[in-house]
């Protein structure tokens, strides 16, 4: 009964056959694990999608109940911490699998002739797979994420002629609210997700009708006059079939990648929840999830007069060189006789790696995990000076600001602020700002701020004569 409806089903839809085709089609001899990264990612999405699925089937897109959602998701719903956990480290694991994908493709030279369009739908797929990343760190709608959009949409209003009406486009108005949440849900939710199956399915398609590209040889080189008789002859003579031959390796390392997405997310879980989006609380430096920090430290580290033209130049040259890689189509392709492109992915990797440490050490950057001062640093039963402490914690202040070894190195250390200015001088810092510092006055209540200048005025000793 089975093999009848599997051949009704054949002759109606040939779904069967075209499958068989697929996993038949002859491949060239020796591709090895180097080829593993595609399918790898595509696995990785996959599995984005079923966790996003259930994932969405408790998560409340409104800016009014997103953030308490994702608690309930993680606290209390059915495996919720388990598929966070998964749902993370599956896009972290795609970022990495799809960037080493098109790190192989390059060295190899597989995007010259007749797969320059393989290389072009490989690279909007990168792009689309950035923009997932981007999305979904808004979901979780936390102080952190919030202010990190609300900085990326700085960064790109400042494109000349067309960044504000990107930056309103990312916002989904002048300012961030429950419409950005709205358009960032249907664009991580729907739209990019479906437009990441078209780009798959015709990816696939351009594999399946010029070939999986060969290992490449020292001295061998691409004619496209030639090229299309060379690989048909290298298949006959040599040629595999791509199941069970080749693709036992994508299962190996597909299964493997699964396998440490979830152990990592039982382990380690998801990422914690930032405090509720707090517009009193100015974050100017929030951090980006890991695969956007390296580019968050480049815009920290660079000098302010270049900060504009990274921001315009940078993404113009990352797009430029991806689309017009393939004008390059003929030629060597081994690594062997084309040094300058190990060397230029080496380097690529190596500047991520290098910025993304220095992004994670950063001293210049708040450092959003500090816990409350303990009772033995505020150091007094007086209700007013424990309320500034917890206000000093709970306002941001502690992010950049440490006393007595607790808190972030991004501002001054206020151990001894009492000793370097009056009460009255510090209020009016709070009120005003400074240099690399906001002004609180229109989002601290003179109250709040007069308890936290009650905090800080114990902190050390002062010989500054005091009003009286």
């Amino acid at each position: 009964m089975l093999r009848r409806f599997l051949a009704w089903l054949d002759d109606r839809s040939g779904l069967l056959t075209a499958t068989r085709h697929a996993l038949e089609h002859p491949v060239p001899p020796r591709t090895g694990w180097w080829y593993v990264f595609g399918s790898a990612t595509f696995i990785a999405f996959v599995l984005q999608v079923a966790t996003g699925i259930a994932l969405a089937s408790s998560y409340v897109p409104s800016s009014g109940q997103a953030y308490d959602s994702l608690k309930f998701i993680t606290e209390q719903a059915l495996l919720g911490r388990l598929l966070r956990g998964m749902h993370f480290f599956g896009a972290s694991a795609m970022v990495l699998l799809v960037g080493l994908h098109v790190s192989r493709t390059f060295l190899m030279g597989a995007y010259k002739y007749p797969r320059e369009l393989n290389w072009l739908t490989g690279a909007v797929l990168l792009l689309l797979t950035l923009a997932l990343a981007f999305t979904g760190q808004l979901l979780r709608w936390d102080q952190n994420a919030v202010w990190s959009v609300i900085v990326g949409a700085a960064q790109a209003g400042r494109m000349p002629i067309v960044g504000p009406d990107i930056a309103r486009f990312i916002l989904a108005g002048d300012t961030i609210g429950g419409a950005t949440l709205s358009r960032f849900f249907a664009f991580h939710v729907f739209f990019i997700p479906a437009i990441v199956f078209a780009f798959v399915g015709l990816h696939l398609v351009l594999v399946l009708k010029h070939g999986i590209s060969e290992r490449p040889k020292k001295g061998d080189r691409v004619d496209p006059a030639t090229y299309r008789a060379q690989y048909s002859a290298l298949l006959q003579r040599e040629g595999v079939p791509f199941w069970p031959d080749a693709a036992w390796r994508d299962v190996v390392f597909g299964a493997a990648v699964v396998a440490t997405i979830v152990l990592l997310a039982v382990v380690f879980g998801p990422p914690p929840l930032d405090k509720p989006p707090d517009p009193s609380i100015l974050q100017a430096y929030p951090r980006p999830d890991w695969y956007f920090l390296w580019y968050f430290a480049v815009l920290a580290l660079a000098p302010h007069s270049l900060e504009n033209f990274i921001i315009v130049a940078g993404p113009l040259v990352f797009g430029a060189v991806l689309l017009l890689l393939p004008l390059a189509n003929k030629g060597p392709r081994s690594v062997r006789d084309r040094p300058l492109a190990a060397v230029l992915v080496v380097f690529m990797w190596t500047v991520i790696l290098a910025f993304w440490v220095a992004g994670r050490r950063a001293d210049w950057s708040p450092n959003f995990e500090v816990a409350a001062l303990p009772a033995s640093v505020v150091a007094s039963t007086d209700s007013t000076v424990i309320a500034g402490a917890r206000l000093f914690h709970d306002k941001g202040c502690e992010y950049c600001h440490a006393i007595d070894g607790y808190g972030g190195k991004r501002g001054p250390d206020l151990s001894d602020v009492r000793s370097r200015m009056p009460p009255d001088q510090i209020g009016a810092r709070i009120t005003n700002g400074s240099v690399n510092m906001p002004a609180f006055a229109r989002t601290l209540t003179p109250e709040q701020v007069n308890t936290l200048v009650a905090f800080l005025s114990t902190r050390g000793r002062s010989s500054i004569p005091q009003p009286r």
